[in-house]
């Protein structure tokens, strides 16, 4: 007895389905978690970085007016964020900027730079302590690298193919019992090819093999009197040519599940 769908076959769908449901939510919330980390080390190194810079300009003739102290950093920093928010929206788009790139590794190094030249600069008397000169590159450092890692979540996601819907052949139709007599209706595609002789097509292949598919499992046996019958009380029309090709594509499954050749018409 031939049955196109089992329930362990059933069984079996339904796992799969669950499981790939279960790691893409698994996914999503280890990316938003990640995502929470580096907008927050990114901040954070920015906001130290910055503060140091402001220290710097203090110390070398800008300590009489806090607010060109504080404003200084920004003539550097800026470049770093119009460079950071230039290369999102190239990612978004799936594009190189160049000069955006360009922008982020001048301010980047220059932030790094300033912030490790102001520590002996900053009236220190002998020699200044290595692990001085790390606790200012540290910061503007994180802030690049948290970035970096940003941008590579980024152009992962959009260069990621879009799922598309399932074919009718992937449709729960298999899921049903053998027993089922309404097999699912085509998705409408419509085959632009027109078989020589013959009237338009009106579904493709996989569409009309679906048909004759569950068609010969309710009748136990394939023949191309079935799959036409099947194919017409779907108000479809189909070819001999093309029902050669459907026939090509069910035979070796009948013969797989049956053990023997399918009957054939």
């Amino acid at each position: 007895m031939t049955h196109l769908s089992t329930p362990t076959h059933l069984s079996h769908r339904l796992g799969h389905g669950q499981s790939a449901t279960t790691k893409q939510a698994t996914e999503r919330y280890v990316l938003a978690a990640a995502g929470v980390v580096i907008v927050a080390l990114t901040a954070g190194g920015f906001w130290l970085s910055y503060a140091h810079l402001a220290e710097v300009a203090g110390q070398h003739g800008l300590g009489g007016s806090p607010a060109r102290r504080w404003a200084w950093p920004a003539t550097l920093d800026a470049f770093i964020v119009a460079g950071e928010l230039l290369m999102l929206r190239a990612g978004l788009r799936r594009a190189t900027d160049g000069w955006a790139i360009a922008l982020t590794a001048t301010g980047s190094v220059g932030s790094i730079a300033l912030n490790v030249a102001g520590v002996s600069g900053s009236g220190h008397s002998g020699a200044v302590p290595l692990l001085d000169y790390v606790v200012a590159a540290v910061p503007p450092t994180a802030a690049l690298l948290a970035f970096g890692v940003l941008m590579r979540q980024i152009h992962q996601l959009v260069d990621r193919p879009v799922d598309h819907p399932d074919t009718p052949s992937e449709q729960p139709a298999d899921l049903l019992p053998a027993t089922s007599v309404q097999p699912p209706e085509p998705q409408g595609r419509v085959s632009e090819s027109r078989p020589r002789g013959g009237r338009p097509v009106s579904a493709t292949v996989e569409e009309l093999a679906e048909i004759g598919r569950i068609a010969a499992a309710e009748q136990q046996k394939l023949t191309r009197d079935i799959v036409r019958k099947a194919v017409k009380d779907k108000g479809l029309t189909i070819s001999s040519e093309r029902l050669t090709e459907v026939m090509d594509i069910l035979k070796p499954e009948f013969k797989a599940d049956a053990g023997t050749g399918p009957n054939n018409g």
